[in-house]
């Protein structure tokens, strides 16, 4: 990783993830390494940008009045980091992330967050479309099972390895919260 301006973007770490609804998840630490690039992004006084998913219908687990709509304690944005609210899947969309990344002349962008095949998946594949240096933290990421249009259950951690090989080396270098913490000490 280039010494750049950086930026950590963490994606929807919120309370609806904690639902029954969701099924099966795999990587039950991907909070805990969130919670430790955070620690270190704080410590090196790095910008962090907060996602937040939010819903207009009442009756969803993101809607603003709901508790799912709340970040989890693991992963709670501080008084100055920024939080960007987003309707879509990518967190690039209906937002001003693009905006802000530039501005603030950050050109390196690590990605991590919930759920790797979706919105973490698509601010990701989006970031390298856009030609930011994008890292995606494998093991601060998770996934839930999911079940195709023929009917075929795919475990969450065949749903979590299949996305991140889809996005390594063609919109992101995919390494571990271990790799990219030793990386950046090592600047």
């Amino acid at each position: 990783m280039q010494t750049s301006q950086k930026a950590l973007i963490i994606v929807d770490v919120q309370k609806a993830f904690e639902h029954e609804k969701w099924g099966e998840r795999n990587n039950l630490e991907a909070e805990k390494n969130i919670s430790r690039l955070l620690t270190f992004w704080r410590e090196k006084g790095w910008k962090v940008i907060h996602i937040q998913h939010t819903a207009d219908n009442p009756d969803s687990l993101f809607y603003p009045a709901n508790e799912g709509h709340c970040f989890k304690g693991i992963a709670k944005p501080l008084d100055d980091e920024m939080v960007i609210q987003k309707k879509v899947n990518s967190s690039f969309i209906g937002t001003n992330l693009e905006e802000q990344l530039r501005s603030n002349e950050i050109d390196t962008v690590v990605i991590a967050g919930l759920t790797t095949p979706h919105c973490v998946s698509t601010t990701t594949r989006m970031s390298g479309n856009l030609g930011f240096d994008t890292f995606l933290i494998s093991d601060a990421s998770a996934a839930f099972g999911l079940t195709d249009q023929n009917g075929t259950y795919y475990d969450p951690e065949m749903i979590h390895r299949l996305s991140l090989a889809t996005l390594h080396d063609e919109f992101a270098t995919v390494m571990t919260t271990e790799q990219l913490i030793s990386d950046l000490m090592e600047k």
